[in-house]
């Protein structure tokens, strides 16, 4: 990965969108992921052959999801 380390949060209204590239005027292909608020606006480049990697971040946010669930469970129990 190319770098660049920037920091947002993630609001009930972030959209995703994915957009595909399949010839470019130099031949080449690529899919951008988009992730994105009212003031931020993430692009993720992804060129054939990236598509594990792709798979893994899709992993990790499932994971983060899942510990984002029960934390919330945690806190609507403590709550009662």
């Amino acid at each position: 990965m190319k770098s660049l380390t920037t920091s947002a949060h993630v609001e009930p209204d972030t959209t995703t969108r994915v957009d595909v590239f399949d010839h470019t005027g130099r031949g080449g292909c690529f899919v951008s992921l988009r992730i994105g608020g009212d003031l931020v606006d993430i692009a993720l480049i992804a060129r054939p052959g990236t598509a594990e990697a792709m798979r893994t971040l899709a992993r990790a946010a499932d994971d983060a999801a899942r510990v984002l669930d029960q934390m919330a469970a945690d806190t609507t129990e403590g709550a009662a």
